[in-house]
């Protein structure tokens, strides 16, 4: 049985609110189960400077968590440094959403996505990557109803969800209580066509064999299916 009583197969409870923020070009709220993060995309009409005059854009990321999105409080990055937890959360982010971008179609513009986790019960940099897809979409189609661009930059959804080994069984979407005492872990990252863009699986505190791995790919095959009609959902009714 699982803490949360869920099925093996089951996601957490999801919500994307569209248009959460008012300035930015796109956003989300996004909520897996008790997992929120806040995502936002702004829109400049500049690139990095190793992008110059290529005509190629480019899309990046930032994560963060608020001091009480964890049940203690951390102290502000802003005030400490940022982690290298956050650095690799961060560039995951952005490289996975880009993975899903026709550059050249965007043109010679940079969309930057910052994820705000509210709150976290696991899974945030997949709640991050799966909402900054929504925020990403929302710009990009700014950019196409005022004529800036011609044609669809996104080439498909991006998605990402956690599968683990707990309690010796395969599960879906994991949350804090699991993750925290999964001999498996592993987070999946997908396109809307079940393409993989990429897989961090680590055992902690046992190994897995490489049925339990085609287990956890089928689970995550299933998780990224429902996260996409999620996403469509919410694009549609913005």
């Amino acid at each position: 049985m699982r803490p949360s009583s869920r099925a093996l197969d089951e996601l957490r409870p999801v919500e994307i609110l569209v248009n959460y923020s008012k300035h930015a070009e796109g956003s989300c709220l996004i909520k897996m189960g008790e997992t929120h993060v806040l995502c936002t995309a702004t829109l400049e009409e500049r690139v990095p400077s190793f992008l110059r005059n290529s005509g190629l854009g480019w899309v990046t990321a930032e994560y963060g968590m608020l001091p009480r999105a964890t049940n203690t409080r951390m102290n502000r990055e802003a005030k400490r440094g940022q982690s290298g937890r956050t650095q690799e959360i961060q560039r995951l982010i952005g490289r996975s959403l880009r993975a899903g971008v026709d550059r050249v179609a965007l043109g010679e513009r940079q969309i930057t996505i910052d994820c705000d986790v509210i709150q976290a019960d696991g899974g945030t940099r997949c709640a991050s990557i799966t909402g900054g897809w929504v925020a990403l979409k929302l710009a990009t189609q700014k950019l196409i109803k005022a004529g800036d661009i011609t044609s669809d930059p996104l080439l498909s959804n991006v998605a990402a969800v956690s599968c683990g080994i707990y309690a010796g069984q395969p599960v879906l979407d994991l949350d804090y209580p699991e993750d925290s005492d999964a001999g498996v872990d592993g987070n999946f990252v997908m396109n809307s066509d079940g393409a993989l863009i990429e897989i961090q699986m680590s055992a902690e505190g046992s190994v897995f064999s490489r049925g339990q791995m085609d287990e956890l790919m089928a689970l995550a095959d299933k998780g990224i299916a429902e996260l996409v009609a999620a996403q469509n959902a919410a694009v549609a009714n913005a």
